[in-house]
C-alpha cells in the first residue's frame, strides 16, 4: 500500500499550487502522506530566475506566447520539443532525488514539465513508481503527455480528447467534481461574510482579482465599477504595485476594499454576487462556493482555450479587457441575473472521485 507521495507543482502563478493542495488534501483521507515540490525550483536558482522571465516576457506579449503555444507546443514545433527536452534534463535529476528522499510510491503532476519528469523517471529507473497526472487545462499540448504516465486525471472530454491525441490508448478519467481546496466548501453565508468585510447587506458586489500576479486593467475596472455604485473586493495578489493603485483608490472610494495576496479568497466569494476573474481554477472555486463568472481574456495560449471552455460550462460571461469593458460586462450579467442557478457543490465530489480512479487503476487499495 502506498503510504507516501510526491506533489511536483510549478511557480508559475499560484494555480498548480491550489490544485496540488486540493489533490493533498484528497490522498490525506486515505492515508497517503504527500510533499508538494516546486519544479521550478529543483531546475536551480538560474534555472529558475530564466524560466520566471521568459514565461512573464511571453506573457506580456500575448502574440508571441500564442505564437509559442499554439506552433510549438500545441503544434508539436521543434522549439516546444527542445524546450521540453532542456527543461526535463535539468529537473530528472532533481525528481529522482526528491522521489527517494521523500520514499515516495506515488507522483501526482499537476504541472507539465512535471509530468515529464516524473513518466522518465518511471521508464528508466522506477517501474514501480505509480505516476499520475491531473491537468485542469481544457486542452492538453505536448509537455503534458509522455508514455511511463499511469493515469491522467483531466476535467472535460474535451481535454481527455487532447491526451489521446498523443497516446491514443492512455488511461484518462473525466473527473465531474472539481479539483478544488476543502475551504471552498465550506464558507459563510453571503449575509455574515458581508459583515465582516462591512458591505451592505443589499449592494451589488464583485469580486475582482487575475491570478497571483494580478494581470489585466484591475484598478481601472474597480473605478469603473465603484462608479456605478457597485461594491468591489479587489484582489492584486503579488502584484505590488497594483496593491498600492488599490489602496490609493480605496481612499477616493469607499466601495473598494484593497486586498494584497490573501488567503480569505473563499469568504471574498461568499460576498460577492459575481466573481471577476481570469481564466484558471479561480472559476472553479467560484462555481463550487456557487457564483458566476465574467472572464477577463487577459490570459493567451492555454488561458484563451481555457476562457471557452468556460463560456462553454455556462454561468459565465466575457469582458473586453478595458476597465470600461469589465464594468459594462459585470453590470449586464447582473441585470440579467446570470449565474443564479449555480449551485454550491458538496465537498465530497473530487475526494470520492480521485479516490476512486486511483483505486481502479490499483494505485491505492479500496476501502
Amino acid at each position: 500500500m502506498i503510504e507516501r507521495g510526491l506533489i511536483l507543482s510549478g511557480s508559475f502563478g499560484k494555480g498548480h499550487d491550489v490544485v496540488g493542495e486540493a489533490c493533498a488534501a484528497a490522498l490525506s483521507t486515505r492515508g497517503v502522506h504527500t510533499q508538494m515540490v516546486d519544479s521550478i525550483t529543483l531546475m536551480g536558482a538560474r534555472s529558475a530566475t530564466v524560466g520566471d522571465r521568459v514565461f512573464r516576457t511571453l506573457l506580456a506579449v500575448p502574440p508571441l506566447y500564442d505564437a509559442f503555444h499554439f506552433t510549438q507546443l500545441r503544434g508539436d514545433g521543434p522549439v516546444g520539443r527542445r524546450f521540453e527536452r532542456l527543461a526535463l534534463d535539468r529537473l530528472y535529476p532533481a525528481v529522482r532525488d526528491a522521489v527517494e528522499r521523500e520514499q515516495a510510491g506515488l507522483v501526482v503532476s499537476v504541472f507539465a514539465t512535471g509530468a515529464g519528469a516524473a513518466a522518465r523517471l518511471k521508464r528508466q529507473e522506477r517501474p514501480d513508481l505509480a505516476t499520475v497526472v491531473v491537468m485542469t487545462d481544457s486542452y492538453a499540448h505536448l509537455m503534458w503527455v509522455h508514455e511511463g504516465t499511469d493515469l491522467f486525471l483531466v476535467t472535460s472530454d474535451l481535454a481527455a480528447a487532447s491526451i489521446r491525441r498523443y497516446q491514443p490508448h492512455a488511461r484518462v478519467r473525466v473527473m465531474t467534481g472539481p479539483p478544488v481546496r476543502p475551504q471552498f466548501h465550506h464558507v459563510p453565508d453571503r449575509e455574515e461574510a458581508r459583515r465582516t468585510l462591512g458591505v451592505p447587506t443589499e449592494a451589488r458586489c464583485a469580486l475582482l482579482m487575475s491570478g497571483a500576479w494580478g494581470i489585466g486593467p484591475l484598478d481601472g475596472a474597480a473605478a469603473a465599477l465603484a462608479d456605478r455604485g457597485c461594491w468591489v473586493l479587489a484582489v492584486a495578489g503579488s502584484n505590488v504595485g497594483l496593491a498600492d493603485r488599490l489602496a490609493a483608490l480605496a481612499h477616493t472610494r469607499p466601495s473598494v476594499i484593497p486586498f494584497g495576496f490573501t488567503d480569505r479568497i473563499p469568504e471574498l466569494m461568499a460576498a460577492s454576487d459575481v466573481v471577476v476573474t481570469s481564466s484558471g481554477d479561480t472559476c472553479r472555486e467560484a462555481r463550487v462556493v456557487g457564483r458566476g463568472i465574467v472572464l477577463l481574456d487577459v490570459v493567451p495560449g492555454h488561458g484563451r482555450e481555457n476562457l471557452m471552455h468556460e463560456l462553454e460550462l455556462g454561468g459565465a460571461a466575457v469582458a473586453r479587457s478595458s476597465a470600461e469593458g469589465v464594468r459594462d460586462a459585470v453590470v449586464a450579467f447582473l441585470d440579467a441575473g446570470a449565474g443564479r442557478d449555480i449551485r454550491p457543490q458538496p465537498a465530497e465530489g473530487w475526494t470520492a472521485e480521485l479516490i476512486g480512479a486511483l483505486t481502479e487503476a490499483g494505485i491505492v487499495a479500496g476501502a
